[in-house]
């Protein structure tokens, strides 16, 4: 079996590939109110055009592919996407990450089409404030959702919130008690800096060490073994059903492990999320380039990939960084125009 392997030594086997950068939804985290100008039909690949790439990315060793957005399902014909993934040889995995607005009409076709599992991006229970950060969101639309994933089979549902401070901090205790009784995967996300710099802040940003602290209080955190795609370090509460994880993009820098390449919607290959480094992919294709060529872009992309970041929270809030000394910089592309 073939093995990609970067400039640091680690594998390179997963791909996060966004197929749309538009979305329903306008989290605060993620977009400006007034949301981005979308990308035209065809600045974006073709489903015939992402296939193409996986295969080659498969016979590179790629064995994991996440559908990601904006919002995947706002793409029409979606489970096509996966069937056609699903017949590559070599992959291994096939996941998606979406907001769930949309999920309960679409769960049954995604996994009849080989969909392996789904990541449900919720960062309230409470209604009115699920409409404030995603300004404007359904949040009873998720939770139908949420069952219609659980009952087509989408399984290990995964939870993704990312707390912010005077925002949804009070809500990380209710979170982590949903794995008592139930087997899903919550999984609390550091708020990182992105495209939608003025809503980010070290104010607002809480460490993985205080989610732990807070979530102590209920019953002792254990650490377990879940069979890894990402970054998540893994927990469960004493006598609990499900699992609790934590990414830790700031505080522990997880880039040692880093195992991904992402592909943006309009085919740029992006070797880190907080580099600006990309290599199209769109243009050679359309211009006639060969599976060898297209194979010679991914390994540059391994090639280039950075052995870390050079953020993290105390840098962002003016103290030393271990890391680099450097404050948090603007991104020039919204998160929603990455695939997060």
């Amino acid at each position: 079996m073939i093995t990609l392997k970067d400039n640091f030594f680690r594998v390179i086997d997963y791909l996060r590939l966004s197929v749309t950068d538009r979305c329903n939804l306008r989290c605060i985290y993620c977009m400006p109110a007034e949301g981005i100008q979308p990308f035209g039909h065809s600045d974006i690949l073709s489903y015939e055009e992402i296939v193409r790439i996986v295969r080659v990315a498969a016979e590179l060793g790629v064995r994991k592919v996440r559908i990601t957005g904006g919002e995947p399902l706002t793409r029409k014909n979606l489970p096509f996407l996966i069937s056609e993934i699903r017949k590559i040889s070599g992959i291994e995995d096939l996941s998606m990450t979406t907001n769930g607005i949309l999920l309960e009409r679409h769960a049954q076709e995604l996994a009849d089409a080989g969909l392996n599992r789904v990541n449900i991006s919720l960062d309230s229970f409470n209604p009115e404030r699920y409409r404030e950060i995603t300004r404007g969101g359904d949040l009873d639309a998720v939770l139908r959702g949420l069952e219609a994933a659980r009952k087509a089979g989408l399984a290990p549902i995964k939870i993704n919130m990312v707390p912010v401070r005077g925002i949804n901090e009070d809500e990380i205790e209710a979170f982590a008690k949903m794995t008592l009784d139930s087997d899903c995967h919550v999984r609390f996300i550091e708020f990182m800096p992105s495209g939608t710099a003025e809503s980010w802040g070290p104010e607002k940003y809480i460490t993985t060490g205080e989610m732990q602290e807070i979530i102590g209080k209920i019953a002792p955190l254990e650490p377990v073994r879940v069979r890894k795609n990402g970054p998540s370090k893994y927990f469960r509460l004493q006598g609990a059903r499900g699992v609790i994880g934590f990414i830790s993009a700031l505080s522990h820098h997880f880039c040692r492990e880093c195992n991904r390449l992402r592909l943006t919607p309009e085919g740029k290959l992006r070797p880190c999320l907080f580099s600006e480094t990309e290599i199209d992919l769109r243009s050679p294709i359309r211009t006639g380039a060969s599976d060898d060529e297209i194979a010679r872009l991914l390994r540059l992309s391994i090639a280039v990939k950075p052995e870390g970041h050079t953020i993290n929270s105390t840098s962002a809030a003016g103290k030393a960084s271990p890391c680099s000394g450097q404050a948090a910089p603007e991104q020039k592309r919204p998160m929603s125009r990455i695939g997060g």
